[in-house]
């Protein structure tokens, strides 16, 4: 009898439509021994089951395993994780603390200083000082450029690069209007690139898969959330790296991925600079739509994206 899969996508973030788009490409790509089950939670928070609204508890009881595709808060940050873990559903990804590390910024920053990895120099801010005041600070700490960030958000949403004192207050205040918390940091030029983990996969307990070289579109100063999803960005893969710089990227992506206490899978972003290559981020729950980067890296492997599905649903099923 075939695996009963709940493939939930949604949510209710601002990344409602590529967690659409995530879970749309994971129901299309399961292999057979799996039957696939929509479960889709809409931006006002209702469950639905198959296009017919549903009480999780009742969902949970419908199928063996959640296929997580969701991103972004509530699904990416713990509290999806933490109601699946109370009716006792294996789900596919992080569990609840390493989501909660891995979506806010400045927790994720201080487990990665810990492991040893290099991080930009930020600081950070939230609304109880004046925009002013909070630019005015960080200029004597950290020197333009800058990059602007909320501390819990994923694709890119509301990162600005600014480069001049007036500008900062404006971000400062902008950014402060989409998240309660902030995070300003130096603005790092070198290349991007990204490297994903796969756990307990060809014979290793954490292995790095290829690593990705980013190049934005010449119009756009980073890998923002237009690059990210409009095609316009070339992705190198693999990327073009001596021996090296490599080894030492893999190593630091398993070392980020064990800091924050990730499972199954993850990917790690960074920043190659003639001061060294810093870690940006983690995402614990890395994008799986048709143009995203973990599925490449794993093809590039001789793998494909239906032995991905297979192996990540094997590790929550524990088989």
């Amino acid at each position: 009898m075939a695996i009963k899969v709940g493939v939930l996508r949604g949510g209710i973030s601002d990344e409602y439509k590529i967690s659409l788009k995530t879970g749309e490409s994971v129901l299309a790509n399961l292999p057979e021994k799996y039957s696939g089950y929509d479960v889709i939670l809409n931006k006002t928070g209702e469950w639905y089951f198959q296009s017919m609204p549903a009480y999780p508890e009742r969902i949970f009881r419908s199928v063996d395993v959640i296929f997580n595709a969701l991103h972004g808060h509530y699904g990416e940050d713990g509290k999806v994780q933490q109601l699946l873990e109370a009716f006792n559903i294996p789900y596919t990804g992080s569990g609840i603390l390493a989501s909660a590390l891995g979506m806010n910024k400045i927790l994720s920053r201080e487990a990665f200083a810990r492991a040893g990895l290099k991080v930009p120099v930020g600081d950070y801010a939230n609304d109880n000082e004046s925009s002013f005041e909070t630019a005015r600070r960080i200029m004597r700490k950290v020197g333009p450029p800058w990059v602007v960030k909320p501390v819990s958000s994923g694709s890119s949403i509301g990162v600005s690069i600014v480069k001049n004192f007036d500008d900062l207050i404006k971000t400062i205040g902008e950014t402060l209007n989409l998240d309660n918390r902030i995070i300003v940091e130096e603005y790092l030029a070198g290349r991007e690139v990204t490297c994903g983990v796969l756990e307990r996969f060809r014979g290793e307990e954490h292995y790095a898969l290829p690593i990705i070289e980013i190049i934005p579109p010449a119009d756009s100063d980073f890998f923002d959330y237009r690059a990210k999803y409009s095609g316009e960005t070339q992705e190198i893969c693999p990327a073009n790296l001596n021996l090296e710089i490599k080894r030492m990227i893999e190593d630091m992506a398993r070392k980020a991925h064990i800091a924050l206490g990730c499972r199954h899978y993850s990917r790690a972003d960074f920043i190659i600079s003639p001061r060294g290559i810093y870690i940006l981020e983690v995402n614990t729950l890395p994008g799986l739509t048709a143009e995203s980067l973990l599925p490449k890296a794993v093809k590039a492997v001789g793998s494909s994206y239906s032995e991905l599905l297979d192996h990540l649903i094997s590790l929550a099923l524990k088989i």
